[in-house]
């Protein structure tokens, strides 16, 4: 599908509503994880000005906040990153040059495949940047800034020098096919940014499942993926295979109320086919509205067929459900059935790789770079 391209300025904040005449367009790649989550460990690591507001703000999960009153020493308080406006060298250059611009270092929250990046610019409407572009590297272990800009580094072009939109959510798709660490963000010649989502799937070294022996199989940090769910109305399935507990009720899946027989549903994509032999279904903040039961299936492969590991299993609320499993459940998919609706927090499915997952997974790692 084409992604629609915003660029200029937008229009001066009028009062009201400041989202209401924001720009933004449905991206074919957010079904994936935010790689750049907070949650998942993601960080802002360094950026070479952040006079107006700071680089971190970033990646905060919640969508910016605008405050029209709001000024302080250095003038108006915005919630993203933004630097100073560049100047040229002397009175009779005082512009910047094309190959000026400022720009923030990103340590993803887990090493990955980019699929899609999101460089939202809300309520930045005039002090946005000309365009933007983002580079990616594969650095392993807690790189400094100083080694990440080390000229020994191989940076990727993920995304061209390509213009932006104020006040807009600019989208861009990424067809590389390698496993990146770090991003660098550039904005040509300076200006805002008030968030950044990076779309993909994560990819674990598979020395390190190897080492922990014993695992989380469908956790996101592993390589665990959402493929689809049945109702996504109130927060999204992927909250179910976060890191940690959740902390409050919109941290998990809830569904719409059904007013039907039906039952609702998550299908998970394991790290590689694995060998679970324990289970947590947690509905943790999810009191008078959690799911009344649960139910597990695995499959091996798309075209596989379900087998029910974990029969039908009554769950009390705001309550971490344990369960260890008579047999080894052996698959690449799982699907959890809720019933009829509501929700629950987290779900865990401890176990290992079976040989012939640990070698696909292998493999898999050394295609992308690993």
């Amino acid at each position: 599908m084409s992604i629609p391209s915003f660029t200029g300025n937008a229009n001066p904040y009028g009062g009201g509503d400041p989202y209401a005449d924001y720009r933004t367009a449905d991206f074919p790649f957010t079904q994936y994880a935010n790689l750049a989550a907070r949650e998942l460990g993601a960080g802002v690591i360094d950026a070479n000005d952040e006079f107006f507001a700071q680089r971190e703000n970033l990646l905060i999960s919640e969508a910016a906040h605008f405050d029209p009153e709001d000024f302080g020493h250095k003038g108006k308080v915005m919630d993203g990153w933004e630097t100073r406006r560049r100047r040229g060298v002397s009175a009779t250059q005082p512009w910047p040059t094309a190959e000026d611009h400022d720009w923030a270092l990103v340590r993803l929250g887990a090493p990955g495949v980019i699929r899609g990046i999101v460089v939202d610019t809300a309520h930045f409407r005039g002090n946005m940047p000309q365009a933007v572009s983002v580079q990616g590297a594969s650095v392993e272990g807690s790189p400094t800034p100083e080694e990440l800009l080390a000229d020994d580094v191989k940076w990727t072009t993920l995304v061209e020098r390509t213009p932006v939109g104020g006040h807009a959510a600019n989208g861009f798709e990424v067809s590389v096919e390698q496993r990146f660490t770090h991003l660098r963000v550039n904005q040509h010649p300076d200006g805002g940014i008030a968030r950044l989502r990076v779309y993909g799937e994560v990819r674990t070294d598979p020395k390190w499942l190897a080492a922990l022996g014993t695992f989380d199989v469908v956790a996101l940090e592993n390589g665990g993926s959402v493929e689809d769910a049945s109702n996504r109305f109130y927060s999204p399935p992927t909250n179910t295979i976060n890191p940690g507990r959740s902390r409050k009720m919109d941290d998990g899946w809830e569904t719409a109320r059904r007013r039907d027989n039906g039952n609702d549903w998550i299908r998970y994509q394991l790290v590689a086919e694995s060998e679970i032999r324990a289970v947590e279904i947690d509905t943790a903040y999810l009191k008078g509205n959690s799911a009344g039961w649960a139910s597990l299936s695995v499959k091996t492969g798309e075209g596989g067929e379900w087998t029910e590991f974990l029969p039908r299993t009554r769950l009390q609320p705001d309550t971490n459900h344990r369960f260890v499993l008579d047999a080894p459940a052996v698959g690449t998919h799982v699907r959890i059935d809720i019933f009829p609706d509501g929700g629950f927090s987290r779900l865990r499915l401890y176990g290992a790789l079976t040989e012939g997952g640990a070698a696909a997974h292998a493999a898999r790692h050394q295609e992308l770079g690993g």
